[in-house]
């Protein structure tokens, strides 16, 4: 008898809650939906991600990165998903790929996106002049449009100069949350462009490959021409790490939001070694950790590398592994159903406006590196 009170001890203390759900009506909400129905499997782990993200990550005191992978904004998630976060205060700094921004714009643009299907003739797809993304479709002349958009806007004079990707993609945002505002009072449109949202918000956005998308096809031909705008890949890496520093050293917190991974996963984790390893400036690693992903941790791929093997090389901190998150589902089906959870359930935060204090936060690492550096004499 001792023994099984000390088994159901036991169990009660690894125990969340027992499973008991309540049937579900129409009348359900989501947040309702992801507490009582996501119990277990995948639909657990996006339940404690919910929560993860609301209760903990959107405090007062954290600043959220979001790392953004995959073909998200032609699929219409930039409308739906990430300009409301950034307008509510819940995305404070961004790494995406530049194909997520170029095809964001089309948006800005008001080019056409369109829902197919899978399977569609590739060839007469070809033939009629038709791009497919799985099942997105638009016309051949969006991305002829967009090249001539991003073309003539960067041979203007505010951009011969040499940017970060943060400060390149802030001067971008300027113009299209201009055009935004200007078909939103002519037709009554509202915004649709996160890139104009990040803007607006003061929301840095970094490219961790900048050539690797059309946005940078587009601006070596402007090389070419003999422009002047040059992008500074290593100012976005003391910009980031600034970034996570200063939430850091203030007694704050860092939290990532990890979309996917590849590069722009690797890009943000990396701020934690940039400080740590080769600043030596005492950090412990990103207090929070969330990542939707759909790439297997035992293949070797920087994908689906887990918090525990981030925690290793310094980019998340030890002491913070419980909170942590990973779940294995698709992007485009978790990032709706978080949004509308956080929305519901948290108040809007006042954006903390980082772009406006890039430089300032750029210097004050500076100074923190110098002064490490004449402490030790090491090279």
């Amino acid at each position: 008898m001792k023994k099984h009170s000390a088994n159901q001890k036991y169990l009660h203390k690894i125990s969340h809650k027992r499973i008991d759900p309540p049937g579900l009506t129409g009348a359900c909400t989501l947040p309702q939906i992801v507490e009582e129905a996501f119990l277990s499997y995948n639909a657990g782990r996006m339940r404690e991600a919910c929560r993860l993200f609301t209760s903990k990550m959107l405090g007062d005191n954290v600043t959220v990165g979001v790392s953004l992978s995959g073909a998200l904004t032609p699929a219409g998630l930039g409308i739906s998903v990430l300009v409301p976060l950034i307008e509510a205060g819940f995305i404070d700094w961004i790494i995406s790929t530049g194909a997520n921004l170029y095809h964001d714009t089309h948006f800005a643009l008001n080019m056409e996106m369109h829902q197919s299907r899978p399977g569609l003739d590739d060839l007469a797809l070809r033939e009629h002049q038709v791009i497919r993304i799985y099942d997105i479709v638009f016309d051949y002349e969006n991305l002829l449009g967009t090249d001539r958009f991003y073309r003539k806007l960067c041979r203007s004079e505010p951009f011969q100069r040499t940017f970060s990707t943060a400060e390149f993609h802030y001067l971008v945002g300027k113009y299209l949350a201009a055009l935004e505002d200007e078909a939103s009072a002519l037709h009554a449109k509202k915004h649709r462009s996160f890139v104009a949202a990040a803007y607006r918000a003061g929301v840095p956005i970094f490219t961790s490959s900048p050539g690797d998308s059309s946005i940078g096809m587009n601006l070596a031909a402007l090389q070419l021409e003999g422009s002047r705008l040059q992008i500074d890949p290593l100012r976005d890496v003391n910009q980031s790490a600034a970034i996570v520093w200063d939430a850091k050293k203030k007694k704050g917190q860092s939290g990532v939001f990890i979309v996917g991974g590849g590069s722009p996963k690797n890009f943000m984790l990396q701020t934690e070694p940039q400080i740590q390893e080769v600043l030596g400036l005492e950090e412990a690693g990103h207090d929070y950790f969330l990542q939707v992903t759909d790439a297997r941790p035992d293949t070797g791929g920087l994908s689906g590398a887990t918090p525990q093997e981030a925690m290793t090389w310094g980019k998340v901190d030890p002491n913070q592994l419980p909170d942590t998150v990973t779940c294995y589902v698709d992007s485009t089906v978790f990032l709706p159903i978080l949004t509308v959870y956080a929305l519901a359930t948290h108040a809007p935060r006042k954006p903390r406006r980082l772009m406006d204090r890039l430089e300032g936060l750029t210097k004050e690492l500076e100074a923190g590196y110098l002064k490490n550096r004449k402490k030790n004499r090491k090279e």
